[in-house]
């Protein structure tokens, strides 16, 4: 189940200014996993901007600036953007495209077969076991979902069934439609 499939502001249980220096490791770790991003980090988290972790139920936790949420996480794992940072930027993630026979149960929250990439209308970057991505769907310009790939694109290709992308944050989810936290 995605991670924002039924989420809402009642699941936020405490929200911390940071200080400066985990302020300045946020930045660093954001910046490491994401270095296309030097030239625009500025932007929408300014180096005197106040950087706000809120916790959530379920070991998520959210990275906001004046109010706007900008990456999320699961326990201490890796940070992804949202959907709105990445159709800011969408070059952020490698692109995961699915067929558009997936596209109803993408935007369903459900997790991407293999079949859907590795059909006709399927295009994949080469990614590794575990690696963040964008899911797009066939004809669309935009991501629909950011994943976690379970499966190289090797394996994709070479296993073809079962599902190699866990769908975590989506189009019309409880983080989509809580864009700011107030």
């Amino acid at each position: 189940m995605p991670l924002f499939q039924k989420f809402g502001k009642e699941n936020v249980t405490s929200a911390s200014q940071t200080k400066s220096s985990e302020q300045r490791k946020v930045r660093q770790k954001i910046l490491e996993q994401y270095p296309m991003l030097e030239d625009h980090i500025d932007d929408f988290m300014p180096p005197k901007a106040t950087i706000t972790a809120v916790k959530c139920q379920n070991h998520i936790q959210l990275i906001t600036v004046k109010n706007e949420i900008f990456f999320f996480r699961e326990r201490e794992g890796p940070y992804f953007p949202t959907l709105k940072l990445l159709h800011m930027y969408p070059d952020l993630l490698p692109v995961m495209q699915v067929d558009i026979g997936g596209c109803k149960f993408v935007l369903g929250g459900a997790n991407v077969m293999c079949p859907g990439l590795t059909s006709p209308g399927g295009k994949m970057d080469d990614l590794p076991e575990r690696a963040p991505c964008q899911i797009r769907i066939e004809g669309k310009q935009h991501a629909v979902a950011v994943g976690l790939t379970t499966m190289s694109t090797e394996q994709i290709r070479e296993v073809n069934k079962g599902t190699c992308i866990t769908n975590l944050h989506y189009l019309g989810d409880g983080l989509w439609h809580m864009p700011t936290l107030e």
